[in-house]
């Protein structure tokens, strides 16, 4: 497999990020309260093809924490070094919430149902930027989530306890829903106080309760719906999956919470605090990295800065992430 040297491929991909973040959106996005002008708003949707299938990054706000989180393994001095030098602050790494929506034989199919008011109050986005569309939730035909973290599973749920989605489907991995809605979890492997874990597990079950009758539970590996297949990306959570959209010789892959910010876990080689099991889940990002680079796949990362498009490339050292031009 070709390889790329480190530290020449950085200072590219450092640019092509600064290049997408600065560019203005296509389309407007909607207004953040009622009575604030548009015009004062950045766009949190993205339009672009995967072959036939039209696809929509559609974002539902940002979460964020400590960065010690999300690289559990990181030597302090190092990490505050590495933040530094790509002018990120040293006290809190901010996540994006990347949800996919794709339009595919008619149907509207949402990857990712993001965080809504879970984890914090920079999430919940995901319903005006589908307003900017002209879509409502009721013109949400399928929902696949990857795993059921809150994050991931948050705007299930309307403030009034009913379904957000009412016409959609809810397809969600099976041991994950078996792990952490039909179980008491165990969360001590995840490196926040116990008071958080509480309400992470607590979020989870009440997220997805008005599913729980017709959710359809998956198997990693499945192909959910034409041009719409999974990829077993267990470690993180006993199912995590990626996804992988093809049409007509293109292909994207999504890889949920592989990685949580390209920094701290492509360009450098830290492992998120938050997987469970952190051996698996490092042999998972492996195998899937691997593909990614040696196929030049386009990826989006769920948390990468919106609208979390890139490439991965495999290096003389291990990986780099070069994000995608930004497309009119």
């Amino acid at each position: 497999m070709l390889t790329i040297n480190r530290r020449r491929i950085m200072l590219t991909a450092a640019a092509g990020a600064s290049g997408a973040l600065l560019m203005p959106g296509a389309i407007p996005a909607a207004r953040a309260q009622a009575g604030t002008p548009q015009t004062e708003w950045n766009s949190g949707i993205y339009r672009f093809r995967i072959g036939d299938i039209a696809a929509t990054v559609v974002s539902d706000g940002n979460i964020g924490g400590p960065p010690t989180v999300y690289a559990g393994d990181a030597p302090e001095a190092e990490l505050e070094e590495v933040l530094r030098r790509a002018f990120l602050p040293a006290d809190r790494l901010t996540l994006n919430l990347n949800t996919l929506l794709l339009e595919i034989d008619g149907r509207r199919v949402l990857l990712e149902a993001g965080a809504g008011a879970t984890m914090g109050p920079d999430g919940g986005r995901l319903f005006r930027h589908l307003e900017a569309l002209g879509l409502t939730a009721d013109d949400i035909d399928v929902i696949v989530i990857s795993h059921t973290h809150p994050d991931h599973v948050g705007n299930l749920r309307a403030a009034d306890g009913t379904r957000a989605f009412p016409r959609a489907t809810v397809m969600v991995p099976q041991p994950d829903w078996a792990f952490f809605v039909e179980s008491d979890p165990d969360l001590s492997y995840m490196p926040v106080p116990q008071d958080f874990r509480d309400r992470f597990g607590a979020n989870i079950k009440a997220s997805v309760e008005p599913y729980r009758q017709d959710v359809e539970l998956y198997q990693a590996g499945a192909e959910l719906v034409p041009g719409l297949a999974t990829v077993p990306a267990e470690g993180h959570t006993p199912g995590m999956v990626a996804f992988l959209v093809h049409s007509g010789g293109e292909q994207l892959l999504l890889t949920a919470d592989l990685a949580y910010h390209p920094v701290v876990n492509i360009d450098e080689p830290w492992r998120p605090g938050p997987d469970r099991d952190k051996e698996t889940a490092a042999a998972s990002r492996q195998r899937i990295f691997d593909r990614a680079a040696a196929e030049r796949m386009l990826v989006l990362g769920f948390h990468f800065p919106f609208p979390g498009l890139g490439h991965i490339l495999r290096t003389d050292s291990g990986y780099a992430w070069v994000p995608a031009n930004w497309q009119f």
